[in-house]
């Protein structure tokens, strides 16, 4: 029988699928998608162009997430006497 790379739990033996540790770079899909769709309810759904509400919301969002600062580790914190 083959063994899987999936983590198990231990409470319901169930698999869990594992998220990165790394912080988010980049929009996802899903939150492009609703960006986009704020901006044609901007508009108060008038027509436009799709794909113009798809790339504005692509660009703010990347923006969003490039001037989001990091939080500073506990070791670069500096004590004040």
């Amino acid at each position: 029988m083959a063994q899987t790379a999936t983590k198990m739990t231990e409470a319901t033996d169930s698999p869990v699928p594992r998220k990165s540790r790394t912080a988010k770079k980049a929009p996802t899909q899903e939150e492009i998608q609703l960006r986009a769709y704020e901006i044609y309810l901007e508009r108060r759904g008038a027509p436009g162009n799709e794909l113009e509400d798809w790339v504005q919301a692509e660009r703010e969002l990347n923006e969003k997430y490039q001037r989001k600062p990091s939080k500073p580790s506990r070791t670069q914190k500096t004590k004040v006497a």
